[in-house]
């Protein structure tokens, strides 16, 4: 729970960046097209193994979208490869490209205000050849429809973290660029990537339904171990580019909803920052990002123990 003077400054912001019926919100006022954010977070130096499109005619006929809501009416895909790739295609991936004039940008199955697209998605999975063959943390990179290798886990790690999941179980972790949606909507950026955040659980959990798979937001893990867990807090991998806010950690395991721990360990996370990680991340605008005070202190205020 968060305590008075926490919970004081999230209702001050509140009242501070909502629209009334006679004005907007404050706002940056004008668009600095020069220094718009890459929609694209990549790390410079991490090992990318691309992932396939799964073609229409491959598949099999997809479940009606009524027994995605029913126990047990899919039946459970094996974690593999191409099961990953069909559950991030159709959770965060891209969808088309649109062109006006010489701009030409990207949309995602996600949905994002104003296409801004704040969230990062990542994995912790167990050993899949096609992956490495060894446990690792990756990065979902949707412009190449591509996991980077940002961690190595050992195989007996893995298993202690994943200790009292069901069998098969991977983490799935989203985090937050605010300085994406600050650009355009200033102080209101921490609205929208709550939000977007709240749009990426659902396709998350629509996709893994398609599988026949369970994803569960676990509720009970504090941000400093999501962020020790991500790479997040390795300050020396975000050097002079911007960085990203923890947002929640999903698990995701095959077959129906059972119970599962709703926290980790947080030895076990310091465990894997001691391991060997990969890549740098990319800077996402030319010039500094404008510098939002209240998005600082809702974003500490609102933090979870």
């Amino acid at each position: 729970m968060l305590d008075a003077s926490r919970l004081e400054a999230v209702m001050r912001y509140h009242e501070r960046t909502k629209h009334h019926f006679n004005r907007f919100a404050p706002g940056p006022g004008q668009l600095d097209w020069a220094n718009q954010p890459d929609p694209f977070r990549r790390y410079a130096g991490a090992p990318l193994i691309q992932l396939t499109i799964l073609k229409t005619e491959e598949e099999p006929l997809p479940p009606a979208y009524e027994s995605l809501y029913a126990s047990r009416a899919v039946s459970g895909a094996p974690v593999s490869v191409r099961a990953l790739s069909r559950l991030l295609e159709y959770a965060l991936a891209l969808s088309a490209w649109k062109q006006a004039g010489g701009t030409r940008w990207a949309l995602r199955v996600n949905p994002s205000s104003g296409n801004l697209h704040p969230t990062e998605g990542y994995v912790l999975i167990g050993g899949i050849a096609e992956l490495g063959g060894t446990p690792g943390l990756f990065h979902y990179a949707p412009a190449e429809h591509g996991l980077e290798r940002r961690a190595d886990c050992p195989p007996a790690l893995f298993g202690r973290l994943m200790r009292g999941f069901p069998p098969q179980t991977f983490l799935v972790g989203l985090s937050s660029v605010y300085w994406r949606e600050a650009w355009k909507y200033g102080e209101r950026a921490f609205r929208y990537c709550q939000h977007d955040a709240g749009h990426a659980i659902g396709t998350l959990r629509i996709a893994a339904a398609t599988l026949g798979w369970s994803a569960r937001v676990l509720d009970d893990v504090a941000d400093a171990t999501l962020e020790a867990l991500l790479g997040l807090d390795r300050a020396a991998d975000f050097e002079g580019a911007e960085r990203e806010s923890a947002e929640l950690l999903m698990a995701v395991w095959p077959g129906d909803t059972a119970a599962v721990p709703l926290h980790l360990d947080m030895q076990l996370v310091k465990e894997l920052a001691r391991q060997r990680w990969y890549g740098k991340a990319n800077r996402l605008s030319p010039e500094d990002p404008v510098p939002w005070e209240i998005i600082d202190t809702v974003s500490a205020a609102s933090r979870k123990p």
